[in-house]
């Protein structure tokens, strides 16, 4: 079974260079309130770039804790080691997640072949549900459409969070999805025509900001109110690409400190905080 709606993919909110977590579980209770549809730690916007390997599975452990079962969870698993991230997995399995979410190998650029064989090591190692993550602006290397169409047909893999940034292939893969796979955009300024071709929804960082119109525009567009989604939509299209201006997540974590949500913006070296420039142009739409 695939997924669908409006995703969180949750930032990790530090204080003094350690995870907040009364930050992280006011957030947690913010966001299962406004209604998302579910909930992902140690994404990137989760920073888990620069997270600790002890650090990350006491974010698991607290994540499952203070959601209690009321949001599905589903982790962060990622990275270009075959062979650890079936270690990665066990951790994971420890807990009880509704699967995870991983990035295509980054940096050592497999071609597809060594692609398709990385997720099949996985979906091979695991009962989890595996949602494969194409991000090639950041991995250095995009899964063509041929390969999530095989990748589709293994047992456990549900879907893709596509961020291809090929609107071409994005709307190919919309229109000819394989059944039941779940295509959720991961290219926030795609959300909107995403629903509109048919996709299942969105795992969005920018659903920080500004969340009931995020979910609205996802409960409208199903409802076929498609004139009342698009008002809602412009004038969140001009939020989203402030929240991108300069690297993720610190725009956003700017706008959970002003919202109240957070303790404090801080992101871990090598990201720094916003300029004064963008905090500027953020304040506009807190």
């Amino acid at each position: 079974m695939g997924v669908n709606g409006v995703w969180l993919p949750i930032v990790t909110p530090f204080f003094e260079d350690r995870v907040d977590f009364k930050s992280y579980k006011k957030m947690i209770e913010h966001y299962i309130s406004k209604g998302i549809t579910g909930i992902i730690p140690l994404g990137t916007t989760g920073e888990s770039p620069t997270v600790e390997e002890k650090e990350a599975e006491e974010i698991i452990e607290k994540t499952m804790e203070y959601v209690n079962g009321r949001v599905p969870v589903i982790v962060g698993v990622g990275g270009n080691n075959t062979k650890k991230i079936l270690e990665k997995l066990k951790v994971v399995e420890k807990y009880k997640v509704r699967g995870v979410l991983s990035v295509s190998p980054y940096y050592n650029r497999p071609d597809q072949r060594g692609i398709y064989e990385h997720f099949l090591r996985m979906s091979e190692s695991t009962d989890l549900d595996i949602i494969i993550y194409n991000i090639p602006y950041r991995t250095g290397r995009n899964i063509e459409n041929e390969t999530l169409f095989k990748l589709s047909q293994l047992k456990n893999i549900i879907g893709v969070k596509d961020a291809s940034g090929d609107i071409k292939q994005s709307l190919s893969l919309l229109l000819n999805a394989p059944p039941d796979f779940s295509i959720m955009t991961g290219e926030d300024i795609f959300y909107y025509i995403t629903l509109l071709y048919g996709g299942q929804g969105g795992i969005l960082a920018s659903c920080h900001v500004q969340t009931e119109s995020f979910i609205e525009v996802f409960n409208k567009v199903k409802g076929n109110d498609h004139q009342g989604a698009f008002e809602i939509w412009k004038k969140l299209s001009g939020l989203v690409p402030l929240l991108f201006e300069e690297p993720n997540p610190a725009p956003i974590k700017y706008c959970l400190k002003k919202m109240g949500l957070i303790e404090s913006p801080e992101v871990r070296l090598p990201l720094v905080t916003i300029t004064e420039k963008l905090q500027n142009k953020l304040d506009n739409y807190i």
